[in-house]
């Protein structure tokens, strides 16, 4: 049941412990009792909107920045990444197989904002050897959500 729950989260973080209850054919403080138990284990993270921040005419500059490091002698890689993604500009960091060790996602208002973040906050750290910045220029679908844009109207011009 534990999985079902969390599936049906993912799409809709703001279903009602009632109407999941009702989906899944059992009593709805079965569901609570669930759900406080995947939050105790941090399963369960948090909750939060999807936003098209695009549609809002937000200025916002995304990076995917790829970090190449040497890793620590008994301690690999973790400490390097929880040094990186302690930042409040890192949305996520992962470990990676390939050219670089860790992919980094920040958010910035200006190109210059993100370029600053790389050369001031992650460059300068003893571990990293080199970095490559990338930046999001349109966004097409995320976290499984196509993102239409106005001018992906698709109704037909009729001309009289």
């Amino acid at each position: 049941m534990e999985d079902r729950v969390l599936r049906v989260l993912k799409d809709n973080a703001k279903i009602s412990p009632d109407e999941l209850a009702l989906m899944m054919g059992t009593e709805t403080t079965a569901i609570k009792e669930v759900i406080a138990q995947l939050e105790k284990q941090q399963i369960i993270l948090g909750y939060g909107a999807l936003i098209d921040w695009m549609k809002r005419d937000r200025e916002a500059v995304t990076g995917l920045i790829e970090v190449r490091v040497t890793p620590q002698r008994d301690r690999g890689f973790d400490r390097i990444a929880q040094r990186i993604y302690n930042f409040p500009e890192v949305n996520s960091c992962y470990l990676m197989s390939g050219d670089y060790d860790l992919l980094v996602t920040v958010e910035g208002h200006s190109l210059r904002d993100v370029s600053h973040f790389v050369s001031e906050k992650i460059a300068v750290i003893d571990e990293v050897l080199s970095t490559r910045t990338h930046f999001i220029l349109k966004k097409y679908k995320m976290e499984g959500h196509i993102l239409k844009s106005p001018s992906d109207d698709e109704r037909e011009v009729m001309v009289l």
